[in-house]
């Protein structure tokens, strides 16, 4: 078995565009540590049923630093006497036909999965020091506990295998806060995207948008099926893994009653003409950078007068969320705006129990504050980018509570959801859920509304819809 093959192909490995972006990001995660060793784990492959596994992702923290895709590596960052950091990539070699494992192993084996980076071709497409995973023991059972930083919850035999603190019952105390603030660095130093980041992002959201576009054109075949949300949830996954690596979450599509529920994801109910599809959908690209937007459209291609008012008020609150985005205002500041609209237009409408003012404080315990919240559900805004809640581990006073910078990412998606058990609201507006989600960039002067190519007016939808369903 192991003879009679011809030489294997000697080609030099490409240089990945990512590698002087990963060298300048571990160099700033190094100052933030120095004189401590930290290590990063991507995780390994999961279990699906039985022997099969769910297809592979990179830790997005892992891979912001390395612009590595191998499951099971390792990023040890380690102190050098210049004061800064050496980086070393432990990942699995490759299993090719000079190894056993090239014929037996189904897991990693390349007669079984293909071929893939070992520890050489790695180096030199992400310029990084690379050495063989099963050298990753003997080098995790040096560092020095009290001095080591260790990413943990990704992978359970690197937090089995590290001590990230000196024995004792006073230094274990502290072992938990010096771990969370590795992660919460790493959060931190991602809220702010450098232009590769920024470019890969709009490769997602350009490729979301033709994958919206399709969806469209998908809409009397899946109105002809007794699940056609499912049509076009497939409808969209296609273009994901044409254009990119997969969706970037579980796509929501929600038609009639279900786009009342916030993460509808069994996507299997009727497309029915005359009531509305919420979707929220995104592709994540290839870079892992993701999309994440949606569009609520009339099936049959025109809002009914009842789902345009719905509809319209919605599209006031984004438009004043977006207005709302630029350097040195809060990040709350989009939410405060869009959510304004809302009440207002509730309180107009008969449905608020309170006074717009009233409705909106933000002391809990005041009189009527945040009675809109029943039909509004949900904050307006979330940090885009590896993640599609991205950035999750940062403080709050650098998130939440602090001010949107150039080069930040955010989503925009204010939503009125009418339950259709809800005797608070007339029956015309009960079942009708409406969400408008755009991803904008944050600019020097303002912002970008990255998927502005997809049309958000009533008017602008029903012209778009016509053109592209079929004749």
């Amino acid at each position: 078995m192991a003879t009679g093959w011809a030489p294997p192909a000697n080609t030099a490995p490409i240089r990945d565009d990512v590698a002087p972006y990963g060298s300048k990001r571990r160099a700033l995660l190094g100052t933030r540590f120095p004189n401590e060793t930290l290590v990063i784990p991507t995780g390994g492959l999961r279990v699906r049923a039985n022997d099969t596994d769910y297809p592979f992702r990179p830790g997005s923290d892992f891979f912001w630093l390395t612009g590595s895709h191998e499951p099971d590596a390792v990023l040890l960052l380690l102190p050098n006497p210049a004061g800064d950091h050496d980086a070393v990539l432990y990942l699995a070699d490759r299993s090719d036909r000079s190894s056993s494992a090239f014929y037996t192993d189904r897991r990693y084996g390349e007669l079984w999965v293909g071929p893939r980076p070992g520890v050489k071709e790695t180096a030199a497409a992400l310029e990084i020091e690379c050495r063989p995973l099963t050298e990753l023991p003997d080098a995790l059972a040096r560092l020095a506990p009290g001095k080591t930083r260790v990413l943990r919850g990704v992978d359970p035999e690197v937090d089995g295998a590290v001590l990230s603190y000196p024995r004792g019952r006073a230094a274990r105390s502290s072992a938990p806060t010096r771990d969370v603030e590795l992660a919460q660095a790493l959060s931190e130093l991602r809220l702010v995207k450098d232009d590769f980041e920024i470019a890969r992002l709009e490769e997602a959201v350009a490729a979301t948008v033709r994958g919206f576009t399709e969806c469209v054109t998908e809409l009397p075949a899946a109105a002809a099926l007794p699940n056609g949300e499912r049509w076009l949830e497939g409808t969209f996954w296609r273009r994901a893994r044409v254009d990119g690596n997969d969706v970037g979450y579980g796509s929501i599509v929600a038609c009639g009653n279900h786009a009342t529920t916030l993460h509808w994801v069994q996507d299997d109910g009727p497309v029915r003409p005359g009531e509305l599809a919420l979707l929220d959908m995104g592709v994540e690209s290839r870079s892992l950078y993701t999309a994440d937007v949606t569009r609520t459209l009339p099936i049959n291609g025109e809002f009914s007068e009842v789902q345009r008012r719905v509809y319209d008020v919605v599209l006031a609150a984004q438009q004043a969320g977006i207005a709302a985005v630029r350097p040195g205002a809060s990040f709350l500041d989009p939410h405060r705006a869009a959510m304004r609209v809302i009440a207002t237009a509730l309180h107009d409408w008969g449905l608020l129990p309170a006074s717009v003012d009233e409705s909106m404080s933000e002391d809990p315990k005041a009189p009527g504050a945040g009675v809109h919240r029943r039909y509004t559900l949900h904050s307006t805004s979330h940090m885009l980018g590896l993640d599609v809640h991205d950035c999750a581990q940062a403080r709050d006073e650098t998130y939440r509570d602090a001010e949107l910078a150039a080069g930040m990412v955010l989503t925009v998606e204010p939503g009125l959801y009418f339950q259709p058990d809800d005797l608070t609201v007339p029956p015309e507006l009960r079942g009708i859920g409406v969400r408008i989600e755009d991803d904008v960039l944050v600019t020097a002067d303002g912002s970008h509304n990255l998927s502005a190519a997809l049309p958000r007016t009533a008017s602008d939808i029903e012209n778009w819809m016509r053109q592209h369903r079929p004749v």
